[in-house]
């Protein structure tokens, strides 16, 4: 039997699902770890109490978006999981993630780092270079994503086959 099958909402579930976890882990290693940026640090540089808590608002209203996409692309995947006709694709998924966050990284880098100027991945000596390699991972990560997503196109497991 031959049936049309469809990657396009596994695809968009792993899209949004890889914003969120690229999201997550530029504000949890770089603003909260390692401390290198906040939200709002290049123009409300956080330096006494009263801007270290603007910063800490605007960062969260960061992870609150964050979590919002995430659990988006969770009732997305959700949703796909139950439709027969979406091949369930270990390389989809992983290729849409990687993309997801690569989108995440060249977005929030060109805007925030780049046009808007509000905050820069490691400010200072060098912060350009660290801006542009923030950028050069988010098309890596497209490109591998892509390539994964197109590699996908041929998985044609069954319904509780492993992924």
């Amino acid at each position: 039997m031959n049936r049309e099958t469809h990657q396009g909402p596994l695809v968009a579930a792993g899209l949004l699902l890889g914003t969120g976890m690229g999201g997550f882990v530029d504000g949890i290693v770089l603003h909260q770890i390692l401390q290198w940026h906040n939200m709002l640090s290049t123009v409300r540089p956080p330096t006494d109490l009263v801007t270290m808590k603007v910063n800490m608002v605007w960062d969260g209203l960061f992870h609150a978006l964050t979590w919002a996409v995430t659990a988006a692309g969770l009732a997305l995947l959700w949703r796909a999981g139950k439709r027969d006709d979406v091949p369930w694709s270990g390389r989809t998924l992983v290729g849409s993630l990687a993309a997801g966050w690569g989108l995440f990284n060249f977005v929030e880098g060109l805007i925030d780092h780049q046009i808007l100027g509000i905050h820069h991945v490691h400010p200072g000596d060098n912060e350009l270079a660290w801006d542009l390699g923030f950028l050069a991972s988010g098309v890596v990560l497209v490109l591998v994503g892509w390539a994964l997503i197109r590699a996908g196109r041929d998985d044609r497991a069954p319904r509780g086959a492993a992924l």
